[in-house]
């Protein structure tokens, strides 16, 4: 009787493991079937492109490393690859600088959760209009005769007007910080919002004072939201050509206006190497900044 109960036990959770594992398939199966057609696909075929034989009115799909030996030794390309590291690096850390103390004081310093709301959302008002517009409206504020230029003349700052401010790679990196920086204070804010500050109030009653509580608790624990907004800063710069063609004059060449000159020219192979690159330099990007913090144990 006991040997029964017990196979009708073990066949009825072999069902419900089958009934768990057909909902489970069926709830993956539209991000699988999305993901293999917009994402793993055109990979593929990206990769299979930058092997084909490429002349300058015509493309063949015979297999050949040329446009990979063109690409590794062009001294433009390879320019146009340390340039996007930089621009990278550096909006990287400008993003950070600029959107940790706003992040600290939202999401740790205001303890009203109306007020926190609000001032979230006014982080996101310049997303209310177009990309380019955003981008574009740093021309009159940069150049010249523009705004910055015009108030620190007044001011008696300076007696020239600044030229390195616009058209430069100055201006880039500072038109794709004020675009990206709320990238990086979203998860950093929501992080802080988690911090339970009775932790803090504990060390500050044993004497620590703002500096060790920030050194020992508060930075600490934001470095997922740090790394999660360094990936979703890292991810969108690195792709870049838009903000580098309206504000350098065309004179900052980063991978993303090499793909889009490349893809105009219907240099289709050319244009396949430099976005396989990118797509590698974001892949080690990502993987070094997950290696930083477990994501999964901390979210």
């Amino acid at each position: 009787m006991t040997m029964v109960a017990t196979s009708e036990e073990a066949v009825q959770e072999g069902a419900a493991v089958r009934r768990r594992s057909s909902k489970t398939f069926w709830l993956l199966a539209p991000g699988m079937i999305w993901m293999i057609a917009f994402l793993v696909l055109p990979m593929l075929m990206m990769v299979y492109v930058s092997f084909w034989t490429q002349t300058t009115f015509k493309i063949e799909p015979t297999l050949t490393l040329q446009s990979w030996i063109t690409f590794l030794t062009s001294p433009t390309y390879l320019g146009a690859l340390w340039t996007t590291i930089r621009i990278w690096l550096l909006v990287l850390l400008s993003t950070l600088i600029v959107g940790y103390p706003a992040a600290l004081f939202v999401g740790l310093l205001i303890k009203n959760k109306t007020l926190q709301t609000v001032l979230l959302v006014l982080c996101v008002i310049p997303f209310w209009t177009s990309f380019l517009i955003r981008v574009l409206a740093w021309r009159p504020m940069l150049g010249t005769e523009g705004a910055i230029n015009m108030i620190l003349m007044k001011l008696g700052i300076v007696q020239q007007p600044i030229e390195v401010l616009l058209f430069s790679e100055l201006s880039v990196i500072i038109g794709m910080t004020q675009i990206y920086c709320v990238f990086m204070v979203g998860p950093i804010a929501f992080m802080m919002g988690r911090i339970d500050v009775s932790v803090i109030e504990a060390a500050q009653d044993l004497g620590a004072g703002f500096w060790r509580i920030f050194r020992t608790i508060i930075l600490p624990l934001s470095m997922p939201g740090v790394v999660v907004g360094a990936i979703f800063v890292s991810v969108m710069v690195l792709g870049e050509f838009a903000t580098s063609a309206a504000l350098s004059g065309r004179k900052v060449n980063l991978l993303g206006n090499i793909i889009v000159t490349q893809v105009g020219s219907l240099k289709w192979a050319f244009a396949a190497v430099a976005g396989v690159v990118l797509t590698i330099i974001m892949g080690a990007v990502v993987a070094a900044l997950l290696k930083v913090v477990d994501l999964r144990k901390e979210l």
